[in-house]
């Protein structure tokens, strides 16, 4: 196909430097695009009008400006885009043979961008606060700023999910509105079935001491992607709960893949992938993040396979050996985000590596991450 000649001929354009189209900025498509930018002419297309992160819901829901400073950022504030081109606009079509994809602007003008090597790393819809819908500025903050007047306005919060986003949400409300009635429902005898039990037995302690009710064994009829009222009726057969806000955190993914060809895609909609993150059958088409069907845990999206993947577009393009993807047997990192007390970082047997308080501002924000992960991020202040 069009694709695999491109880069065996050394490119579709000529003597140019390759084009690599990057479909999705959220974090996997941002850290992919700021390794392979110092070696390609690199293109990246968002909905979103920067790096709107899906982390640290919790933080997100109870610290919005403090959230934002971190996991908003527009384009321009990322140094290690600076030779990134970015472009505002959903992703309507692609055209595998021609080699581009075809993106809808805000005014409802299409227009075709040609690629060399395409990567797929359009996520999935998750709730309220990760969509796929074409944004602005002011729309995001005016979700964040309402999401929180709305949670913060009500006495009883239900809390509805089983995973890392239920979890670090319950804690987070309870630690920032002490006084509120907060209740996490979840469907299993515990929650966090995805991570290492230990990490569950710590982080029930947690939230017991943060006045966090708990409710094993509760599967929700009818979720919802937004903060709803009660009452909360149950499949399993408990009475219906009552609630000023129930924030739906049931891990209802749905892969933003309308736009592909169905022979991309698994039975469940997500990208088919070889262990080296390509896309089988189609040569100079990767995927990653929780798009890319790499593993059930969807792996790619959490353990710096971004890395990896750039390592793996070179050596297609130089005619050499590619790696393949570890995928992890455990869910791993932070669950409650950072604390007054500092950030708790679990490895994937469970274990805790502890970041005392002082540490965040003075180490981990500036140097780790903004620094070591994204290779420098210029000052951030978007909800002010």
């Amino acid at each position: 196909m069009a694709a695999a000649a491109g880069i065996a001929v050394g490119g579709t354009r000529g003597a140019a430097r390759r084009r690599v189209v990057i479909a999705g900025l959220g974090d996997s498509g941002v850290l992919t695009a700021i390794r392979l930018a110092r070696h390609f002419d690199v293109v990246g297309i968002s909905a979103a009008p920067g790096l709107v992160s899906g982390q640290e819901l919790g933080l997100r829901l109870t610290r919005p400006r403090e959230w934002a400073r971190d996991y908003w950022i527009p384009f321009d504030r990322f140094r290690g885009l600076d030779r990134v081109r970015t472009v505002h606009g959903v992703l309507v079509g692609v055209d595998l043979d021609g080699n581009s994809v075809t993106v809808r602007d805000a005014a409802g003008a299409e227009r075709a961008e040609p690629f060399d090597i395409l990567v797929l790393s359009t996520g999935v819809r998750n709730g309220f606060w990760r969509v796929p819908d074409l944004r602005s500025d002011t729309e995001v903050a005016r979700e964040l700023r309402e999401t929180n007047g709305r949670i913060g306005a009500a006495h009883h919060i239900a809390v509805i999910g089983g995973g890392a986003a239920a979890v670090g949400s319950a804690a987070n409300l309870a630690r920032t509105w002490p006084e509120k009635r907060i209740a996490l429902y979840f469907p299993r005898d515990r929650a966090l079935t995805a991570h290492h039990p230990r990490i569950w037995d710590r982080l029930r302690h947690t939230l017991t001491e943060l006045g966090v009710e708990l409710h094993p064994g509760h599967r929700a009829e009818d979720p919802a992607d937004a903060i709803t009222t009660g009452p909360v009726r149950w499949q399993t057969g408990q009475p219906d709960t009552a609630a000023d806000a129930v924030l739906w955190t049931v891990g209802r993914t749905i892969p933003n893949t309308g736009w592909l060809p169905a022979e991309l895609l698994d039975e469940h909609g997500f990208v088919r992938t070889t262990p080296e993150l390509r896309v089988p059958g189609h040569p100079g088409v990767f995927a990653i993040g929780d798009v890319a069907a790499t593993d059930p845990l969807r792996g790619s999206a959490r353990n710096r396979a971004d890395g990896l993947l750039a390592r793996n577009i070179r050596a297609e393009v130089t005619g050499k050996q590619l790696r393949r993807y570890r995928t992890p047997r455990r869910r791993w990192g932070s669950v409650l985000g950072p604390q007054p007390d500092g950030l708790d970082v679990f490895a994937p047997n469970g274990r805790p590596f502890h970041f005392p308080g002082w540490s965040i501002d003075r180490v981990l924000r500036p140097w780790i991450t903004r620094w070591g992960i994204y290779r420098g991020v210029r000052p951030n202040t978007p909800l002010e």
